[in-house]
């Protein structure tokens, strides 16, 4: 990961959990976990956040994609794997920047890896970031169902 990504990553895990001290553990998931999962997960992607030895939630980052580029967003999970954040740390397009606000944002929040999100239903449309809100709908929904599987195999 970037240092400028683990840097904004740093920072929102210490606003999110209001914690200074903390490790960032990265989650190895064996290749054969990682091929039932909707999605592939990167190997410096997924990590468990600590505080003295005791874990207190779990930090995603990824890529997802945007009308002509890729954006960079990170998921904050609770220990007990409910959403508590969700951020887009590097948006790289002209236009849709309006994903990364804290009100659109919001929608995820609480979400489990039970949940189905439907674009335009349960998630609030964007006129001008159409491309990019559905792909981070798709993006949700896909690292959520990839949660469920992972815990159903012990890596969370």
């Amino acid at each position: 990961m970037p240092d400028k990504i683990k840097k904004k990553v740093k920072k929102e895990i210490s606003k999110v959990f209001e914690v200074k001290d903390f490790q960032l553990k990265l989650i190895k998931i064996e290749d054969s976990i990682n091929n039932k999962l909707i999605k592939k997960i990167g190997a410096d992607h997924l990590f468990k956040i600590e505080k003295n030895n005791e874990i207190i939630g779990y930090a995603y980052v990824d890529k997802a994609p945007s009308k002509t580029d890729e954006f960079d967003y990170l998921v904050l999970l609770d220990k007990d794997l409910i959403v508590a954040k969700t951020k887009v740390l590097v948006y790289r397009e002209d236009y849709g920047g309006e994903i990364g606000s804290t009100r659109w944002l919001k929608q995820f929040i609480g979400k489990k890896a039970t949940d189905n999100l439907k674009y335009r239903e349960d998630i609030i449309a964007i006129s001008g970031a159409t491309i990019s809100a559905s792909s981070m709908t798709i993006a949700m929904n896909q690292f959520l169902q990839n949660l469920e599987i992972l815990h159903n195999n012990n890596v969370l």
